[in-house]
């Protein structure tokens, strides 16, 4: 039977015609990424607050998914730190202790973020995510580093987990320092010291799978468990089966916010990598695929009682450094980590709780960048107050709490900075043909009798026309209180959109300005500011002869209005060499 290919996948059809001489690259990196991202998979479940499985149940859907959908050759999608602590709390917030429900719980906010992202993709929404700034990403996975750090400091130590805000667990931990257990705190400092030295050594070396093979190995010698060494325990081996996760329909509201939140956290992520290993070029077509991407990513990981996933920036440079070419590098480490389930489960039995806590510890401890902060500071005060809000909002209100202030920090700023539009006197300039330029920076351009031209310094809108349109009426009626003022030209060139609200305050500007004897003249205005003001009646209100294509054009129609013509201050014509 022939295949269908117009309604397969684009990535399976492109399949049919890969080099071959790719593969031992695909396979390589595949296996090298995959002794990375399995240890780290079962840090970050315990990170999500899920048995350390959730986490290797996660990784073979997610990255088939992906390896159908997305668009980058080498990203790597799975269990993130990020999306992982986010989760953590999240469900810890919903799930009252009960571990069954926080594992429903897991797999249904992954569930939910994918149906979020793929809906967002098919309606071409890929652009929501660039209000996700890269100083609001950098603020809030710095501020999810030390959330993670301090939570994994008494697994390390062999203390419980302490419960509070992060001022009350720091306390909390300062204060029980002499209950640290030695030979728990041992075992986890030396596998910091070989994970943060390794790497620095053999950078290419997977270190965190060296340290969990060998945590194994020390735990099961030395009986680390019959020496109060807390250990994984029982790990549950077969491959998993789709299942739909049901929770109270009261907890639903909660799961819904969540999964927004993760979707947003883990798209952001996966967006950064796209943009920075991708040799294509990543346009507003990329986002909406990857959002679908990654939605089903997250479904096809919920389905299969995973956790919410992201693109992964550590691991998707990995995975280009090992010679990635192709998704086939991440089926090769859905493949590997299927193996591990099916054979190798038992073995993590007994893996040192500390130890997985040093992997997730340096997993995590990368991804905080001081640089940013001061380059932000250098480059624009705006975007390290960006950062330094999402940074303290994880700090102070949490994950989700810090996310949605430092997004509503931006959100407002953007809209401060759009309303601070100032209006511009314009003046020609004489070293240009027909060029026109603010008087506010060079006093000395050509200006005429009669005519004042204003160009507004920012787009026109709801939320500033009152605003700039107030200061345009205010500045022309001074100048007629003057003498001598026939006409405006106003160049609203740098207006791409119109709404109502705006065309009804230009109405009244003509409206008023007319009253006071000054005619009003439109110029540079394009395609759809064209279009609505023609249907608000504006045009007809102006009449014939006050639209026009340049501003020598709008000045030449002023000044030829018949109460008479005016010489030009300096004796040049408007269109003079246009």
């Amino acid at each position: 039977m022939q295949v269908p290919w117009a309604v397969v996948p684009e990535n399976v059809r492109t399949l049919r015609h890969y080099p071959r001489r790719q593969l031992p690259g695909d396979l390589l990196a595949g296996l090298l990424v995959a002794a990375l991202a399995v240890p780290q998979a079962l840090g970050y479940a315990a990170v999500a607050g899920v048995p350390v499985q959730v986490g290797l149940y996660t990784l073979p859907p997610a990255l088939l998914a992906y390896a159908l959908f997305g668009t980058s050759r080498v990203l790597f999608v799975g269990p993130v730190s990020t999306v992982s602590v986010l989760s953590g709390s999240i469900v810890r917030a919903l799930a009252g202790g009960d571990p069954e429900l926080a594992v429903r719980l897991t797999s249904a906010l992954a569930l939910t973020a994918g149906v979020v992202l793929v809906v967002a993709g098919l309606l071409r929404l890929g652009w929501v995510a660039q209000f996700l700034s890269q100083p609001i990403v950098t603020g809030f996975v710095a501020g999810l580093v030390v959330l993670i750090v301090v939570g994994e400091l008494p697994a390390l130590a062999g203390l419980p987990s302490p419960a509070g805000n992060l001022a009350e667990r720091l306390l909390t931990l300062v204060g029980g320092v002499a209950d640290f257990d030695g030979l728990t705190l041992s075992v986890g400092a030396g596998a910091l010291v070989v994970l943060f030295g390794g790497q620095r050594l053999l950078p290419r070396v997977p270190w965190s799978l060296v340290v969990l093979v060998a945590g194994i190995v020390l735990s099961s010698r030395a009986s680390l468990a019959e020496h109060s060494v807390l250990v994984v325990g029982a790990v549950p081996g077969g491959l998993p089966v789709p299942s739909l996760p049901l929770v109270d329909v009261r907890l639903l509201g909660g799961v819904v916010t969540g999964a927004l939140a993760i979707a947003a956290v883990g798209i952001a992520e996966g967006l950064a990598a796209v943009r920075t290993f991708s040799a294509e070029e990543v346009d507003a077509r990329t986002d909406d695929r990857e959002l679908v991407a990654h939605g089903a990513a997250d479904l096809a990981s919920g389905l299969f009682g995973g956790m919410g996933v992201g693109g992964s920036l550590s691991k998707t440079a990995a995975n280009a450094s090992a010679g990635a070419h192709t998704q086939l590098s991440g089926i090769t480490s859905a493949v590997v980590t299927l193996a591990v389930l099916v054979a190798a489960t038992g073995a993590l039995a007994e893996l040192p709780r500390t130890v997985l806590s040093a992997i997730v510890v340096h997993a995590v401890w990368g991804l905080v960048r001081p640089r940013e902060f001061t380059r932000y500071a250098r480059l624009r005060r705006n975007d390290a107050v960006a950062a330094l809000v999402a940074l303290g909002g994880v700090l102070a209100l949490g994950p989700l709490g810090g996310l949605l202030l430092a997004v509503a920090q931006s959100v407002l700023g953007l809209v401060y900075r759009s309303v601070q539009v100032d209006v511009d006197e314009m003046g020609r300039v004489a070293t240009e043909k027909a060029a026109w330029g603010s008087l506010r920076s060079d006093p000395t351009r050509r200006t005429y009798r009669g005519v004042l031209v204003l160009r507004p310094s920012g787009p026109l809108f709801w939320a500033n026309a009152s605003t700039v349109l107030a200061q345009v009426e205010r500045v022309a009626l001074a100048r007629a209180a003057e003498g001598g003022l026939r006409a405006v030209v106003l160049d609203l060139e740098a207006t791409n959109q119109m709404d109502s609200t705006t065309s009804d305050r230009l109405t009244h500007l003509v409206h008023v300005l007319r009253r006071h004897g000054v005619d009003v003249h439109l110029v540079r205005v394009f395609g759809e500011v064209r279009r609505v003001l023609r249907r608000a009646g504006l045009l007809d209100d102006l009449g014939p002869g006050h639209l026009w294509h340049s501003i020598a054009a709008g000045v030449k129609a002023a000044r030829a209005a018949p109460e008479g013509e005016d010489e030009p201050e300096d004796g040049a014509d408007p269109d003079d060499g246009s």
